[in-house]
């Protein structure tokens, strides 16, 4: 060390005598003082004004890149705290072939509807018994031998109707009916305080009217239908 600077004892750069930080690494330095030397706190001559900026600007920009390095580096990925956000739940599967802008496909069950039960119900037979109005052998296949074509309707209760309406069909192999006794045809009187009532007419009869085939018959109350039965007129 001279009489004119002082070395710094970090980075060994002369300083003058007067100087409290290296105008180099910025250190603080104890010196004596001379004659002139600055009597505050901080330096105020050009050359400690300008090492004093050039190491706060070096610490600004090692501290810039420092953040610029961080946000670029994918192992200091950033941690959020927010709410969760939940998975969806339940039991809506799409088919892989499924493309947007489809339609949804919709699922048919052969699941049969249940047809409400009717009121009444209807026995076929060839004999009926006058005193009970109801058949005493059953059977829903005829030949044109049998005696009689005969028909039981029975009910839970009085059917409280004074006539019960007949319509018959013969029913195609396909399904498709053909009416060969309407309504209009069929009106039969009958007791509306009775729970059984039971018709007979010779085979020949319903054979000259409505010929052979698989037949259904339906038996209205008014308007409402409240039976319905099949048989069989064979050749």
């Amino acid at each position: 060390m001279t009489g004119e600077s002082v070395e710094c004892f970090n980075c060994g750069r002369p300083n003058p005598a007067w100087a409290q930080v290296c105008r180099s690494c910025g250190v603080p330095l104890v010196a004596a003082r001379g004659d002139g030397a600055p009597s505050g706190p901080f330096p105020t001559d050009q050359a400690s004004l300008i090492s004093m900026g050039a190491a706060i600007g070096a610490i600004l920009v090692a501290v810039l890149f420092g953040v610029l390095f961080s946000n670029f580096n994918p192992t200091n990925a950033t941690v959020g705290f927010g709410t969760p956000i939940p998975s969806p739940s339940g039991s809506f599967v799409i088919s892989p072939s499924f493309s947007p802008g489809a339609s949804v496909p919709v699922v048919v069950t052969d699941t049969p509807v249940p047809t409400p039960a009717l009121p009444g119900a209807i026995t076929f037979g060839t004999v009926l018994d006058g005193a009970t109005r109801t058949v005493s052998q059953p059977t829903d296949q005829f030949t044109p031998q049998a005696g009689a074509f005969a028909h039981s309707i029975a009910f839970a209760a009085p059917y409280g109707a004074a006539a019960l309406v007949e319509e018959v069909a013969r029913v195609a192999g396909d399904g498709s009916e053909k009416i060969v006794q309407s309504r209009a045809e069929g009106a039969n009187n009958a007791d509306p305080n009775a729970s059984v009532e039971g018709y007979s007419v010779p085979v020949s009869r319903v054979y000259q009217a409505w010929g052979t085939g698989n037949f259904v018959m339906r038996i209205y109350r008014g308007d409402e239908k409240v039976a319905e039965g099949t048989f069989t007129l064979n050749p």
